[in-house]
């Protein structure tokens, strides 16, 4: 309940006179993970258009598409509290209001306050293989990564991105 409360603040203190507030920036980056597959890329991706396509690009131009790609849209965080049975227990809080004891079990109330906080963009996780280790650790800054998001015939838009240094000391 606390971050569900903590959310809408957030979210109603960014609403004015203009409306609702814009959407969050684009954010993508790559990386090698540590204790992840050796020589894979992983790219991780908030948008408001769930990613559909990503490829690392050599200086050449020759891509290699991303093995596998996963998509959560509009994940969501839910939260409940119990009543619970110390000193405040049977009581309800409002704001500007003195607390008013509630007679009865939970279960006269309907249960306990429950809140579901979604989030309009969507998660993506891609995976890229390196084709070639050894070219890449030489030649890292001149290689891309190359995103496309949303499906036709639906907007699409592409973007590219800096690929991430090698592991180890040549990064």
């Amino acid at each position: 309940m606390r971050a569900a409360a903590i959310f809408l603040c957030l979210f109603c203190a960014g609403c004015g006179e203009e409306g609702l507030p814009p959407l969050p920036v684009m954010h993508a980056s790559a990386s090698f993970p540590k204790l992840g597959l050796a020589n894979v890329i992983v790219v991780d991706a908030v948008d408001r258009l769930a990613l559909t396509d990503a490829a690392l690009v050599a200086p050449d131009g020759a891509a290699t598409p991303a093995s596998d790609i996963d998509v959560r849209q509009q994940p969501s965080m839910g939260s409940q509290s119990l009543l619970g049975t110390g000193a405040y227990s049977g009581e309800v809080f409002a704001p500007g209001t003195a607390p008013t004891t509630i007679t009865g079990s939970p279960t006269f109330l309907g249960g306990a306050p429950q809140a579901r906080s979604h989030l309009l963009a969507a998660i993506s996780t891609a995976s890229i293989p390196v084709p070639d280790p050894v070219a890449y650790e030489r030649d890292w800054r001149a290689y891309r990564i190359r995103l496309s998001f949303g499906r036709p015939p639906g907007e699409v838009e592409q973007r590219e991105i800096a690929a991430p240094p090698p592991p180890g000391p040549g990064g």
